[in-house]
């Protein structure tokens, strides 16, 4: 039996020491790295500098274990699970016995869940038609709906008339990561075979061209890229057949994407960053059951983007808010985290936190396509599901209920294909153009937080949990590491200093001489993938660190 991988920590505080907040950035024209200087080496990851070609590596024992199953899924997020609980349903009802492994890279079920969330129960209910009985965590039924334009100083109300796409007239506000954690429990005691901490790394291939499988991740490789004496090739899991179930903009998706011409058919797929925090407010300004959803301020008539304001009934008086902002944004200045921080002070949002106590951060990509941007979803020897492809219901601004249903559908059609015909078998999105040239735009000036209703980014990403294995080679990867100098620094002012919403990104000066390096703070990514979608040269490729790093969300 497998067990979770150990979780390495390093604090995210001590990945900021050299951070400094300021009001304003790099200047425009930083200087150039010259042709005659040597690029300092920031990829040391094996998918850019291969192994083979490295003589540290030389006599290293790279066999790996393999393991069969029927159905190997990656990811326990909603869809994942829903696929999971669903075949192990089916091989019930039908007495069959079916092997179903599921792998997540989080440390524990749910604890890289983020969502708002407000859930359409339709799918959750056909999959555990009992949940009532079975104590599923459905704590606050919607009671109030509310939308409303923003000016910089007003709200402007609008009325939410029934049949419209946004009204939650039966739907529960949740804490999704709670929601995932428990329906983890209840596909383990289906038989469901669950192994939290483990990350799948690699798709594995047959000689024809089929997926065969993943590969979990190796551990045990210095920062350097060196192996250590520690050092453990990861597991391979062979399946007959292989769900991807990664979420938003997953790494092993974009391979599949690319093998199989996946997107040959549907519109580029679009996305967002939605940021949210959950505050203990004042009781007086509690209102258990109130969904309230915002456009229009603070962001600009070119951005789009929207915010949510949730108020929980869990025993105590919980709200949890978020603003999601496009990223097909066009002025490289702009700070996702301090659009989120200046919309808390709009006269209709900060007297409800006033007096109240924020105690969790985290930040996610999401899919904003719509239909049109579905991929094609199967291919031989495995299919995608949930927020991988991307099934969010954009005008209902929900897709947590069609990432059960499309894991359940899943489900169900490799069921029949696995009982009745016997399967055999041996076991980009377009929003990056969008960023215009920093001498095009003007720099937004941001308040200053004021440590009460806003705050800086360093105290905020202390409270997302956030840890990892400091002595491993970074995860997000650069396909060349002159770029982000050369190119992104001396043409948009650094974005990914500001579009990433953990700091993990900084240009800080040289060692000798004038200029710039980019330095990763690989060690604070709460694995959002936004660099991965907004970077405008397309240079950083996010892949999974060792299993179980990452945040540790407690129901977000």
């Amino acid at each position: 039996m497998l067990v979770p991988l150990a979780k390495l920590s390093c604090l995210a505080y001590q990945c900021f020491h050299a951070l400094k907040i300021k009001k304003n950035y790099l200047p425009l024209c930083a200087t150039r790295w010259s042709s005659t200087s040597t690029v300092p080496r920031i990829t040391t990851h094996y998918t850019i500098y291969p192994r083979d070609k490295d003589k540290r590596w030389e006599g290293v024992n790279m066999e790996r274990f393999a393991e069969e199953a029927d159905v190997v899924i990656v990811g326990a997020g909603p869809a994942g699970l829903s696929a999971a609980v669903r075949l192990k349903q089916l091989a019930a009802a039908h007495e069959k016995d079916i092997r179903v492994c599921l792998v997540e890279k989080a440390a524990q079920i749910g604890a890289h869940t983020l969502s708002g969330a407000c859930l359409d129960p339709g799918a959750f209910k056909e999959l555990f038609p009992d949940w009532k009985e079975k104590g599923a965590p459905l704590n606050t039924p919607v009671t109030e709906d509310r939308f409303g334009i923003l000016t910089e100083k007003y709200r402007i109300p609008v009325p939410i008339l029934p049949g419209l796409p946004m009204n939650n007239h039966g739907n529960y506000i949740v804490r999704l990561g709670h929601l995932v954690s428990w329906m983890g429990e209840q596909a383990e005691a289906l038989g469901v075979e669950v192994y939290p901490g483990y990350a799948a790394a690699e798709v594995l291939f047959h000689d024809d061209g089929s997926v065969k499988g993943i590969a979990t991740n190796d551990v045990g490789i210095q920062k350097d890229g060196a192996p250590k004496a520690t050092f453990e090739r990861g597991l391979e899991l062979h399946a007959k057949v292989t769900i991807f179930a990664e979420g938003c903009h997953g790494h092993l998706a974009k391979q599949l994407y690319k093998k199989f011409d996946l997107r040959a058919n549907c519109e580029p797929q679009t996305y967002g960053i939605g940021l949210k925090e959950l505050w203990v407010i004042d009781e007086k300004n509690w209102k258990p059951g109130r969904v309230d959803h915002t456009v229009g301020w603070p962001l600009d008539r070119h951005t789009y983007g929207g915010s949510f304001l949730y108020h929980l009934n869990e025993g105590e008086p919980l709200v949890a808010l978020g603003l999601v902002v496009g990223l097909d944004y066009q002025n490289p200045y702009l700070s996702p985290f301090r659009e989120f921080q200046r919309w808390k002070h709009h006269p209709s949002i900060r007297p409800t936190l006033e007096g109240g106590k924020r105690i969790a951060y985290g930040a996610r990509a999401l899919n904003e396509g719509g239909f049109q941007s579905i991929p094609k979803l199967t291919f031989p020897g495995g299919l995608l599901i949930g927020c991988s492809p991307g099934f969010m219901n954009v005008p209902k601004i929900k897709g947590t209920h069609t990432a059960m249903k499309s894991g359940i559908l899943a489900a169900e059609s490799i069921f029949n294909q696995l009982t009745s015909e016997n399967l055999q078998s041996k076991t980009i999105g377009s929003d990056f153009e969008r960023l215009k040239p920093a001498k095009d735009c003007t720099p937004i000036e941001y308040p200053k937080p004021d440590g009460q209703i806003s705050f800086d980014l360093l105290s905020s990403v202390a409270l997302s949990g956030t840890n990892h294995e400091h002595d491993q080679p970074a995860h997000l990867t650069l396909r060349d590491d002159s770029i982000p100098v050369n190119r992104n620094l001396s043409i948009y002012d650094g974005p990914e200093q500001r579009f990433c919403p953990a700091g993990v990104y900084e240009f800080v000066p040289v060692e000798q001489g004038d200029g710039f390096r980019l330095q990763i703070n690989a060690q604070n990514c709460v694995h959002c993938k936004t660099c991965d979608i907004k970077d405008p040269s397309q240079n950083i490729n996010w892949v999974v660190p060792e299993g179980g790093g990452g945040p540790a969300y407690n129901g977000m």
